[in-house]
């Protein structure tokens, strides 16, 4: 163990060997509090604490995963298994699966995903013929999940009279009666959403002090990542199990604090020490990422928030190039110019794509990003897109395997009982639904006892109700004794998913088919790797699990050499040599939902501290004069952090626009210009006579006077007269080629270019804008 300890500096040393009380590690961006965490555990385990005794929480299964990786080189492997290291999510869903039956909940208990949960509500306001336009289903699920993580029950609810107020002012009376519904329908379907995963937990350890006290004995020593993400029901939670014994460490960066639209609170860990008044504080401040440049102007950031914890991040690493600042006319260029720069730094430096980073502020810009990067055949990943678990077909499999380990899972067999089209119609479901809310019971329950319920159905649609009972019911014999693998290949064919597919043969069809190909590989990855796990077993339990809380970038692509596109907030954690930060224009990022108030703004900084810090070698950030949103074009103005970066650590790639002319009154109100009277003028400054073509000699004049008219890149001012064939060019969208025919006069002069690409394409010199190269 020694020898691991003296990797570490003199700051990152002093929180490891720090074994017991209370301490707080805040830890600037890149500065090693990973390798604290794993090394801090690992020598507790040197100490002689028992492994069954330590709870690490964090934000990503990678995150544990590595760090569990980690330890285990350290500790060894039979011992590090014993650890409950995990998210808080899937640490609390396995406490759960040990207590839940307390609280009424089955210790297979279906966990809903947010499809599953928006699914359910739009349900719910149907059944009750509310407004959908109204009572949205999206923005109901996410007033239900803000209401649980800040621990307000139903019950709390109707007893606050200012929430009750303030749905009935939204025109939302009935809210309240949603929230119950949603609650009492997942229950009776055994089942818990993300939330209830904390809200559940607290209840259990409030409601029955046993079982607290039998884990607060059990988890001695916590130690909590990310800490200044944590939302106020994590917050309760860690203090609960924390409160014995007080051997807890979280380790947190205030400065990276950016998910308070989840519920996150960061006043958790700047209250921090007085929640625990002998608490130790370490500071880790070297930043062992990014280059001075980078770690310098970050500092010159985030300096003008005024709620932070002190700290003065540094490095010993070389100044580094400075970071470019480039203005582009519309987010159609700033592509461009974003894959440009790409494909160059590739052939210049023979970096692989995986280098290479695109953080943005919202997902709708990454389309502008992808267009220009297919254009230039350089291979790219979305992160944050639909997830490969959130396919239709796979959560059409995924619910019949749900079924199978808890069939009062609602959600599951509304989705599955149809398809593939068995005959049972949305009549028949409704009835099904209607007679089991009547009855207090599930739906498969209805089921189980069609001949004591009158539900006016023919005795064929009842013959194919029996007929799925008697399927999925075999479907739980069967894994029993069969692993996850066995039993979905099994489920996928028997229910005649496969077939449906493979009849369709169109290329979707196809494509579906090697979805759940790959569903079934995954399975199977999963079944072989719990082999190796202590006290697990590949059930399938224990699989449906690990996928409903599996995050985007929790699973391994496969083809990982690709450009990174996703949101800033995805970003969080992870660390690129190249990365361009797109979009900084004001409203955009800074958001414009983002500014009403002081804190809302720091956190955008924040945002923008988090985005900066992902680049280890060199920043771009691009910002637009124009920009399409909501398909109207509009002009945009530069971010004001890119003002608040020192200057001396900035590189302009484009000339500032030291100002910009505003309209402050709508030009519509005047009309249309009599130009009648125009014609008759005397034209000034060697314009040409109306209706007459302009002399060269006059075309020269204007240019003089008007610069805007020329045009602005290298010599292409005289490509038009200067082309030849064989000529060597350069276009802003195709890039470099060669000129093999030239055609037409005047306004009509075409050149037919082929480009390096490969493409041929006929340009119109006069809009074309090519650059001759010397």
């Amino acid at each position: 163990m020694e020898q691991f300890i003296n990797e570490l500096n003199e700051a990152q040393r002093a929180p490891v060997l720090h074994k017991e009380g209370p301490l707080m590690v805040i830890a600037g961006a890149g500065s090693g509090k990973t390798r604290v965490l794993t090394y801090r555990i690992a020598y507790l385990m040197d100490q002689g604490v028992d492994p069954f005794n330590i709870l690490a929480l964090t934000f990503t299964n990678k995150a544990a995963r590595e760090m569990k990786h980690r330890i285990a080189e350290i500790a060894g492997k039979s011992e590090t298994k014993n650890l409950w290291m995990g998210t808080f999510h899937s640490i609390f869903a396995r406490l759960l699966r040990y207590d839940g039956d307390k609280l009424g909940f089955p210790s297979n208990f279906t966990i809903y995903d947010t499809q599953d949960s928006q699914r359910l509500i739009a349900s719910i306001i149907k059944e009750m013929g509310l407004d959908k336009d109204i009572y949205k289903y999206k923005q109901i699920q996410n007033r239900i999940s803000s209401y649980k993580n800040s621990l307000i029950t139903v019950k709390a609810y109707f007893q606050n009279q200012d929430l009750v107020e303030a749905d009935a002012m939204a025109k939302r009376p009935r809210t309240g009666e949603i929230y119950k519904e949603y609650v009492d329908r997942c229950f009776k379907a055994g089942a818990m959403d993300f939330d209830d995963l904390l809200l559940r937990t607290n209840e259990l350890l409030t409601r029955f002090p046993e079982v607290l006290m039998k884990y607060q004995e059990r988890f001695r020593y916590i130690l909590v990542d990310e800490y200044q993400d944590t939302n106020h029901s994590q917050y309760l939670i860690v203090k609960a199990l924390a409160d014995r014994y007080h051997n807890i460490c979280v380790v947190g960066d205030d400065a990276q604090s950016i998910y308070s639209f989840r519920g996150a609170n960061i006043s958790n860990i700047l209250n921090f020490q007085k929640d625990y008044d002998d608490a130790a504080m370490y500071r880790l401040e070297q930043n062992y990422r990014s280059t001075k440049n980078i770690v310098n102007a970050a500092n010159t950031i985030i300096a003008n928030n005024k709620n932070q914890l002190e700290k003065v991040v540094w490095t010993a690493n070389d100044d580094g190039p400075k970071i470019k600042i480039h203005r582009s006319v519309t987010d159609a260029e700033e592509g461009r110019f974003v894959a440009s720069t790409v494909f160059e730094e590739k052939m210049r430096s023979q970096r692989p794509d995986s280098d290479f980073a695109v953080l943005y502020r919202t997902n709708s810009q990454s389309r502008a990003i992808e267009d220009a990067l297919r254009k230039k055949d350089i291979p790219y990943r979305i992160y944050g897109g639909l997830s490969f678990y959130q396919r239709k077909e796979i959560k059409d499999v995924l619910s019949y395997l749900r079924l199978i380990i808890n069939p009062k899972d609602e959600e599951a067999l509304k989705r599955v009982i149809n398809f593939p089209a068995r005959g049972i119609g949305q009549t028949t479901v409704d009835r099904l639904t209607v007679a089991a809310n009547h009855y207090g019971r599930s739906i498969f329950e209805v089921m189980q006892n069609l001949d004591k319920i009158d539900l006016k159905i023919n005795s064929g649609t009842k013959r194919k109700l029996e007929d799925f009972v008697n399927m999925i019911k075999s479907f739980q014999i069967m894994n029993q004794t069969s692993d996850a693998f066995t039993l979905a290949e099994h489920v996928a064919r028997k229910t005649g998913m496969l077939l449906e597919f493979k009849k369709d043969g169109t290329p979707e069809g196809i494509a579906r088919m090697e979805n759940i190909e790959e569903l079934l590989n995954g399975i199977k990855d999963f079944v072989e790797g719990q082999k190796e796990l202590a006290d697990e077993q590949g059930d399938l339990s224990t699989f449906l699990e690990d996928v409903a809380l599996a995050t985007d970038l929790d699973k391994d692509t496969g083809d990982d050499d690709r450009v990174a596109l996703m949101t800033i907030h995805l970003a969080k954690g992870l660390e690129f040599p190249f990365v361009f930060i797109v979009g900084m224009e004001e409203d955009l990022f800074p958001s414009a939902m983002s500014m009403n108030t002081r804190s809302e703004l720091e956190e955008e900084r924040r945002l923008f501290y988090v985005a900066l810090t992902r680049a280890e070698e060199q920043a771009y950030l691009t910002y637009t004069q124009n920009r399409y949103r909501w398909g109207k074009l509009i002009d945009s103005e530069p971010s004001r952090f890119l003002e608040e970066i020192d200057e001396q650590y900035v590189e302009q790639l484009t000339p500032v626009d030291t100002y910009k002319y505003k309209s402050f009154i709508d030009k519509n109100i005047f009309g249309e210009v009599d130009k009648s009277r125009l014609r008759q003028e005397k034209p000034r400054n060697g314009a040409p006579p109306s209706g007459n073509q302009p002399t060269q000699n006059q075309l020269r004049k204007l240019r003089k006077l008007k610069p805007e008219l020329s045009t602005p890149v290298g010599n292409a001012a005289a490509a038009d007269t200067n082309l030849e064939v064989g000529t060597r060019v350069n276009h802003s969208r195709f890039g470099r080629g060669e000129v093999l025919l030239i055609e037409g006069v005047g306004n009509d002069k075409k050149a037919e270019i082929r480009f390096e690409k490969g493409d041929i394409k006929k340009l119109l010199l006069r809009f074309a804008k090519l650059e001759i190269l010397e």
